[in-house]
């Protein structure tokens, strides 16, 4: 029984104590909770809800505790339940009960930790969109991690998510990289206010390699050479480094598009229309202030270009128009005054800014070798790229050591730390779970020891209090992966795998809970109920670091 299903259990035993004594049903509340007591000894979950209830009831809490008691012990599920100071549950579970666990899990297989907690909605969720200017940085590698596991997640809890990569193709930074390359080309340093590093080297000799020419035309042919060359090769470039990090877009959304459709006219007629916009000084301006902004934006500057505002306003307009009634971008730690922009903007639509529009900043990350971070990448020479921290440590751990930690908080990835094989490398603890649980099968299979069939399962065996403590770590998977995905924050999974790793060795370790027999030891039902659990750990460990985009390695 998972802890949401026995806090629902309470609950139902509560409203049955309530309508026996003729209690007023409306003080239950609508949903509560059980915690795990920091000692163990005390049972397997602990309720408040006696005491919460009880003086609003007019019934003395350790009184209401004791018909709560006596109700919870009818259900199958829980073996007893004590009463401690003024009225606090300490309910134990049937380890039996617990044990199915390892059945549900195996039958559930690729499946188990899925729910419809979000189906229905529709989610487009936009993260990296990196300019096409240089190779994805260092804040752009974290929401690579993070945000693939997002969406993985989103999909886990029933969501229609949709994800997008934003390419800013238009505006003064392609003009600054198309002038980056043709002065490269040309032997010349760089503009003052240009690009540097070793790729625009790379990048100018394969536009000259596509246009032989190039040089021969005047500089402003020359210039929209490089720009429209040079883009496509970067931005392919980018597409190919994010695809070896295991990262792909169900969209890429190019800027100019936007431009070339007329998409920002019609944002602004939308705008006009809804009574935002006003002119003033020959620009064209909308009234965010009206909800919350701290100034009011410019679409429409008055010598007729559009601003980024306005792409950002035709930008959204168009998810809209797509049918995603949520919008949720990933932006780095430089975005926060973003935030309040970008909701009274959706409010100026229509729109329901805590509804139809969510932005997640992502704070600061530091590749630390030796205790000191790295700053220079030997490519793009001003930071340290997605290339930089692939060569440092491996997908795997990047992946992992970036989705570890809550994306609002800056973090230190240290190399040394995240390319041990040690138990105090996190993704080396979980994933030599996946490599141990692997092994135990094959060795298990290589002298006849095999699970059976779903009628062959005895949970009535796995009662020792290794084996409770790491099936009860497995049934929260489900619960960990619904409230990851509504709190958009994949560590709570990486953090429960760790949790599951910790509980493994130690039933692996325990001499009584040996799964493969012993020297002549005849195999027993014992051996396969414990292969049973062996099993069901090694699936949810897979399934999720899958959901992390991090591999299950059967041999390490």
């Amino acid at each position: 029984m998972t802890p949401a299903k026995l806090a629902a259990t309470v609950l139902s035993a509560a409203r049955a104590v309530f309508e026996t004594r003729g209690l007023d049903t409306a003080l239950l509340p609508e949903i509560t909770s059980v915690e795990r007591p920091r000692n163990l000894e005390h049972g397997d979950y602990a309720s408040t809800l006696a005491m919460q209830l009880g003086k609003k009831a007019g019934v003395a809490p350790r009184e209401l505790a004791q018909a709560l008691a006596a109700e919870l012990e009818k259900h199958p599920a829980v073996k007893e339940v004590g009463i401690a100071g003024p009225g606090f549950l300490n309910i134990r579970l049937d380890p039996a009960e617990i044990a199915k666990a390892a059945r549900d899990i195996l039958v559930a297989g690729a499946n188990y930790g899925h729910s419809d907690t979000l189906a229905g909605e529709r989610i487009n969720l936009e993260f990296v969109s990196a300019n096409p200017t240089g190779p994805v940085h260092i804040g752009g590698v974290r929401w690579a991690a993070v945000g693939d596991a997002l969406s993985r997640l989103l999909r886990a809890a029933g969501a229609q998510v949709g994800t997008e990569y934003y390419f800013n193709d238009a505006g003064a930074q392609i003009d600054r990289f198309a002038r980056s390359l043709y002065a490269s080309a040309k032997g010349d340093p760089a503009p003052e206010d240009g690009y540097g590093g070793a790729y625009i080297a790379e990048i100018a000799t394969a536009v000259r390699s596509q246009a032989p020419d190039v040089l021969d035309l005047d500089e402003a042919e020359a210039v929209e050479t490089f720009r429209r060359v040079g883009v496509d090769l970067m931005f392919a470039e980018i597409k190919a480094s994010l695809d070896d990090f295991g990262v792909n877009f169900d969209t890429y959304f190019n800027e100019k598009d936007l431009h070339a459709r007329g998409e920002l006219q019609q944002a602004l007629d939308r705008l006009r229309e809804q009574g935002h916009v006003f002119d003033t000084d020959g620009a064209v301006w909308l009234r965010t202030t009206d909800f919350g902004d701290d100034k009011d934006r410019v679409l429409r500057k008055s010598d007729g270009d559009w601003t980024y505002f306005a792409a950002d306003c035709a930008y959204y307009l168009d998810k809209r128009n797509r049918g995603f009634e949520r919008c949720v971008y990933m932006l780095g730690a430089d975005h926060h005054g973003y935030v309040g922009r970008m909701k009274a903007m959706a409010a100026c639509f229509g729109d329901d800014p805590e509804k139809n529009i969510e932005i997640l900043i992502g704070q600061l990350v530091n590749l630390v070798r030796d205790g000191e971070p790295m700053r220079m990448s030997k490519r793009a020479g001003t930071v340290v790229t997605l290339e930089d921290f692939v060569d440092a440590l491996g997908v795997d751990a990047t992946r992992y050591a970036l989705a570890r930690y809550s994306s609002d908080s800056p973090i230190d990835i240290d190399i040394d730390l995240w390319t041990s094989a040690s138990r105090e490398n996190p993704v080396y603890y979980v994933q030599y779970v996946a490599a141990r649980t692997a092994s135990v099968a094959r060795q298990s299979e290589a002298v006849g020891l095999r699970r059976g069939d779903e009628a062959d399962f005895r949970p009535e065996l796995l009662v020792n209090s290794k084996e409770t403590e790491l099936l009860k770590a497995l049934e929260e998977y489900p619960e960990t992966v619904s409230r990851s995905a509504e709190l958009r924050e994949p560590h709570h999974v990486a953090r429960l795998l760790e949790k599951i790793a910790g509980e493994y060795h130690r039933f692996y370790d325990e001499p009584a809970c040996r799964i493969l027999p012993k020297g002549d030891e005849q195999i027993g039902d014992g051996n396969r109920a414990r292969l049973w659990l062996n099993d069901a750990t090694r699936t949810v460990i897979a399934n999720g670091l899958a959901l992390l985009g991090v591999s299950a390695p059967e041999r390490m």
